[in-house]
């Protein structure tokens, strides 16, 4: 399951994905030299999502 998804009906918008039949968080995207993507219907990227703002948050307050 490493292929492009080319299927326009799996992206919201046209650009999030979301495909719930799709387990993976991270999927190639349309042109794969742009590299991966996320999967927005798998509910652990939003839990990597919150990771990564939250880290964001915390590196950025340790200047002040």
């Amino acid at each position: 399951m490493n292929e492009p998804l080319n299927n326009p009906d799996k992206y919201k918008w046209g650009f999030l994905y979301f495909d719930p039949n799709d387990p993976r968080v991270f999927v190639p995207k349309n042109i794969q030299w742009l590299g991966y993507t996320v999967n927005f219907a798998n509910p652990l990227t939003y839990v990597i999502l919150a990771a990564f703002i939250t880290l964001a948050i915390f590196v950025g307050t340790l200047d002040k």
